[in-house]
């Protein structure tokens, strides 16, 4: 059975679809995405355009104005409820990891 495409998410989309909870364009989400993981993840232009593409084809975000060159996009509700199940995923993994590892670490 083929996996469906966007049971887990990457880094770099997982952080997109966080700074469309509001409104954007593309530097703006570049932006958002740099402070929101503290500047761990870089999304360059190449990345985030493909991902912009594969997130409004499939009705995960849609393009809310275009003035010129700039394009802007929101998340839709099929957006927010993957983005949702992918903090939940992420939940378990943790609490996994703390089962077997501990809840004791301060080092991270």
């Amino acid at each position: 059975m083929p996996r469906e495409q966007f049971q887990n998410l990457t880094e770099p989309m997982y952080y997109i679809l966080i700074s469309l909870l509001e409104e954007k364009c593309g530097v703006d989400i570049m932006v958002a995405v740099d402070e929101i993981s503290k500047g761990r993840v870089k999304i360059g232009p190449g990345t985030l355009y493909a991902l912009l593409g594969r997130f409004e084809k499939e009705e995960m975000i849609i393009e809310t104005e275009v003035v010129g060159r700039k394009r802007s996009y929101i998340i839709t509700e099929k957006g927010l409820e993957t983005l949702n199940d992918e903090y939940d995923r992420l939940i378990r993994l943790v609490k996994d990891g703390e089962f077997f590892l501990g809840g004791n670490r301060n080092d991270i």
